[in-house]
């Protein structure tokens, strides 16, 4: 249904890549009794950065272990710690290269024979946690992200969401209020609006179960559409938004605003969305 590539299977895992990426896997699914986020893990550019960004990691405050090269399949050593939030992550160099499915030499703009909604690529997750002024901290300090966005209580004492990023997009990484250790969603990036309704004609064709159906969101403008895997998990199509910029001032909706700010058509949140996090 998302049409993603089978890039290999180890143990009891399976890996998966958009197609257009150009790495081995930016997915990797893994059998196990619950669903929810195993661990999340950020690219760096050269293994003088891992050691860089080990040592930052550590001087925060947070443990670190190193992942011997080929636990994961194309896979090579990557450091581990626990955020602030309880969530598992990783950064790593190595990784194999496949290429994009158009190839880089005279390519198409989109694969023929694509299937399902055919994203391009992974393009951000939402985790949940309670001490969102820490692991915000964190990542703007140890691993260098900024803040695009954030939700505060109107007298703007409180944190109740923080949108990050470290490319150009408006966000790569999100928290929310919520419980610890936990996904809210996994966000595939689409073209445009006339994708993420194709995307939600092909899921209602097959009755796959929505959260949200084509809508557009204030934060980060993005139009979007919301369902849910077998395993529980909640996915997004998520097209456009805007660019970010090293630069630009953090972007800040009030507790008041939330609805607007999340669905900005309705303008309010609907009850669904803010439960079920795995």
């Amino acid at each position: 249904m998302i049409g993603l590539e089978e890039t290999g299977r180890y143990v009891d895992s399976v890996y998966f890549k958009a197609w257009d990426e150009y790495d081995h896997h930016s997915l990797i699914l893994t059998k196990s009794n619950s669903a929810g986020l195993a661990h999340l893990a950020f690219k760096v550019e050269t293994l003088e950065d891992l050691a860089y960004y080990e040592k930052k990691v550590e001087e925060f405050g947070c443990t670190t272990t190193r992942i011997s090269n080929g636990i994961r399949l194309a896979e090579g050593e990557a450091v581990h710690f626990i955020l602030p939030t309880g969530h598992h992550c990783e950064l790593y160099h190595e990784i194999e290269l496949l290429g994009t499915t158009v190839g880089s030499l005279n390519p198409h703009p989109w694969p023929l024979g694509a299937k399902g909604i055919a994203p391009h690529r992974l393009d951000h997750c939402l985790l949940t946690g309670d001490d969102l002024k820490t692991v915000t901290r964190f990542f703007i300090e140890a691993l260098n992200f900024r803040q695009s966005e954030r939700i505060t209580a109107v007298n703007g004492e409180e944190l109740l969401g923080s949108f990050l990023f470290t490319s150009n997009k408006a966000h790569d990484l999100a928290f929310v209020k919520g419980p610890d250790a936990k996904l809210h969603h996994a966000a595939f990036h689409v073209d445009s609006l006339h994708d993420v309704f194709k995307a939600a004609d092909l899921l209602s064709m097959y009755e796959v179960p929505f959260d949200v159906t084509p809508t557009r969101h204030g934060i980060t403008r993005g139009e979007t559409i919301y369902f849910f895997d077998p395993s529980g998990n909640r996915n997004e199509a998520f097209a456009n938004g805007y660019m970010a910029f090293a630069d630009m001032p953090t972007i800040t909706w009030t507790e008041d605003k939330i609805g607007q700010g999340i669905f900005y058509h309705r303008r309010e949140l609907s009850a669904s969305f803010m439960k079920a996090p795995t």
